[in-house]
């Protein structure tokens, strides 16, 4: 089924990023391509008795040094983190201040928690010490969308903004709602991505739900190591990570006639939920939202050049990730060339998504796809041959990312190369 071509054409025109690998767009496919891992000892928080000691963690960050002669004390890690993707992807998209402000950008914020620090110590405060303790400015912050909106106040955004929240999903989700918005004309210009903070109250109760590599208290797997490494037979958990990252999608037409270059094309999206949480049920809605995005795109299985999938090292949902895509792909699946970028970066949650997509904008750049290091063995019957652990030149127009959460959502973004939805 092809598109409908009278709708509007989106084009990524910018980008910006952080994380535990790098600060830049640049910069992550660089330390990407040249299997760098960004996983370090936890130094933000303690991590004693806890079986994971292991985390994508930013440090040191310095956010006066990004965002100079500005009052930062109102402002908590995730919106820190979100401001600095958010200035980069506005620069690297040619917007000024000056023409933003004659202008109604908006912005669309994948999350899962967002400032979940400031809402527990809001909260602990609260109830330790009675309310007039807890702190005004804490409480700004605890809301989901304290983010999205504190970024719109410091670039003076005055367009849509919203907040999405599924999981791990976030950040695609956030992507597929801003490319809805402007090809139906009710946005020109929108910031989409993700960010999140990392803290202790995510981390520990990541780890009492058994999702951390080495927290699988109780079975039988390893041994008590953390094995981290997306697809590996060895895996048991995920290392959690924080970071922030934004692209900016444009009009094609409206980009053109302000003389700004397209990166990259989102040719389609699509997406699925699993009531289940078994196997069948989430294969089948992670091949409902491929299918989705290639019919969305116009595409046929055989048109996608590689895969960024959204494995992070879990146990069972790298697995139902991977055969859900296999049944929507088809034969195309057997050499297929796959990347799961969170082998280096770990699970950022609700920025792992627009993490996958700036990085893919890298590899449409210059051909060279990340690979999944420390990958060894995969199951026998893992239907991918095309996951290598090193990075590797690949021929590459259109790519597929997707990502499945521990909750259930199923997102698949395709993005082109500049001109290739034309």
């Amino acid at each position: 089924m092809a598109p409908d071509r009278r709708r509007r054409r989106v084009v990524i025109t910018g980008a910006g990023c952080l994380s535990c690998l790098a600060d830049s767009p640049a910069g992550l496919h660089a330390a990407l391509s040249a299997g760098t891992s960004g996983l370090k000892a936890i130094e933000l928080f303690p991590s004693e008795g806890i079986g994971c000691h292991q985390a994508g963690e930013i440090r040191p960050f310095d956010a006066q040094s990004y965002l100079p002669d500005r009052n930062l004390r109102p402002i908590d890690r995730t919106s820190r983190l979100l401001l600095v993707a958010a200035g980069q992807a506005l620069a690297g998209s040619g917007w000024t201040a000056e023409a933003a402000a004659e202008t109604e950008i908006g912005l669309v914020l994948g999350t899962t928690f967002c400032s979940v620090r400031t809402i527990a110590e809001f909260d602990r405060r609260n109830l330790q010490l009675g309310p007039s303790y807890a702190s005004p400015l804490d409480f700004a912050n605890s809301v989901i969308n304290a983010a999205a909106g504190q970024a719109a106040i410091w670039y003076g955004l005055r367009g849509l903004n919203s907040t999405i929240s599924a999981g791990s999903a976030s950040g695609l989700a956030a992507l597929g709602y801003a490319v809805d918005q402007i090809r139906g004309g009710r946005a020109t210009t929108l910031l989409a991505g993700g960010a999140e903070e990392l803290c202790f109250e995510s981390f520990f109760g990541h780890y009492q739900a058994g999702r951390l590599c080495g927290s699988r208290r109780g079975e039988e797997d390893d041994g008590g190591g953390e094995f981290p490494i997306p697809f590996d037979s060895r895996r048991n958990g995920f290392a959690l990570a924080e970071g922030a990252a934004l692209v900016t999608l444009e009009g094609a037409e409206g980009a053109a006639g302000r003389g700004a270059p397209a990166l990259a094309e989102v040719l389609g999206h699509g997406s699925g939920f699993d009531p289940l949480g078994t196997e069948g049920s989430a294969g089948r809605a992670v091949a409902r939202a491929v299918r989705l995005a290639l019919e969305d795109a116009g595409l046929a299985a055989g048109d996608v050049d590689a895969w960024s999938a959204g494995a992070n090292g879990g146990v069972d949902g790298d697995r139902w990730e991977a055969m859900g895509v296999a049944a929507a792909l088809g034969a195309r699946a057997a050499d297929l060339p796959v990347t799961a970028v969170k082998s280096m970066l770990g699970e950022a949650l609700g920025a792992s998504g627009g993490l996958q997509i700036v990085a893919l904008l890298g590899t449409l750049g210059d051909g060279l796809l990340p690979g999944i290091p420390g990958l060894e063995r995969t199951e026998d019957d893992f239907p991918f041959q095309g996951a290598r652990p090193v990075a590797r030149p690949v021929p590459i127009r259109r790519a597929l990312a997707t990502s499945l959460s521990a909750d259930g959502h199923a997102w698949a973004i395709v993005v082109g190369a500049a001109g290739e939805g034309a």
